[in-house]
């Protein structure tokens, strides 16, 4: 049987590496991997490299036609939610017009799209929350994505949205942090940080999502898919699990409101997932905070920073 073609974009951030990862052995997949600069994967041989601005609508064109992709897991994105609110003709353009050039492209190819979405569609008044749930967007970021999703929806070919929450894992080259590592970090140097006590959320381990992912590409499944980690907390419960695990001292952690953060901009408090469609159609199983924390340390291990 012919290997089916999967271009994945964002191949340097830490969803893109762990779908790398997962993709090493299987031989039932060329790969094509994308992302902005050099490639930050250290297992390279088994796919092709393009150094890929997905803002770029001819570059991106240029790219589909040439390949022809099957799957395109898109993962690229922006999403410092902070900074999509004073940037955001930089957030638009990578979150709503780098998903049109892809979404233009693939027109002529019948290409499955699975694109990366997030619980900040929602205003955090009813979490959690199924997939048939109306959106209602607190922040530019979660506009951007709302309006990402509607224009995807319309896409004449097959296509996956895949919603999901705080993502947290580690990979050897980092392109930015995530709040599992921060407060671990933070800790371990005896700094006092400030954690939100009023924000509940489902974090959501990399490899989980990853499978996810690589579920709705094999199966071809189409629709919107919300997929997390099944435990949900607070925030600052998050941050005092780290501290438990890692046997650091809870006392530096102070809470904090969020209308206290004077942050640009608005989070929704309560989100979360009800996650019986990923069970169900996705075979999902996602590991529980305390088994994705092992993970983690044996990862930390591999890497020589536990």
């Amino acid at each position: 049987m012919k290997a089916k073609k999967i271009l994945v974009t964002g191949s340097n951030g830490l969803l893109g590496q762990k779908l790398l990862d997962n993709l090493r052995n299987r031989y039932d997949f060329d790969l094509i991997a994308s992302s902005k600069g050099p490639d930050r994967y250290p297992y390279p041989g088994f796919y092709q490299y393009i150094d890929l601005d997905i803002t770029d609508r001819f570059a991106v064109n240029e790219i589909i036609q040439a390949f022809k992709p099957d799957t395109i897991i898109h993962t690229a994105a922006m999403t410092n939610v902070d900074a999509c609110e004073s940037e955001k003709e930089a957030c638009w353009d990578l979150n709503v017009h780098a998903l049109d050039h892809i979404i233009e492209a693939s027109e002529k190819t019948g290409t499955h799209i699975i694109h990366l979405s997030t619980d900040f569609v929602f205003d955090g008044q009813d979490g959690p929350y199924r997939e048939e749930d109306k959106p209602a967007p607190v922040s530019y970021y979660g506009l951007s994505k709302e309006v990402s999703e509607k224009h995807l929806s319309l896409y004449s070919h097959k296509w996956t949205i895949i919603r999901t929450i705080i993502v947290y894992g580690i990979v050897k080259d980092m392109s930015r942090t995530n709040i599992v590592l921060w407060a671990k970090k933070a800790l371990s140097e005896n700094k006092e940080i400030t954690v939100v006590d009023d924000q509940f959320r489902s974090p959501t381990l990399a490899e989980d999502l990853a499978e996810a992912c690589l579920s709705a590409a094999v199966k071809q499944k189409t629709g919107i898919y919300h997929v997390s980690g099944k435990d949900f907390m607070s925030i600052i419960e998050l941050v005092e699990r780290v501290a438990d695990h890692y046997k650091l001292d809870k006392t530096l952690i102070k809470p904090i409101k969020s209308a206290s953060l004077n942050q640009a901009a608005k989070r929704p408090p309560r989100t979360g997932f009800v996650l019986d469609k990923a069970y169900k159609e996705l075979d999902y199983a996602p590991h529980s905070f305390v088994e994705g924390m092992q993970i983690l340390d044996l990862q930390l291990k591999e890497l020589g920073l536990l």
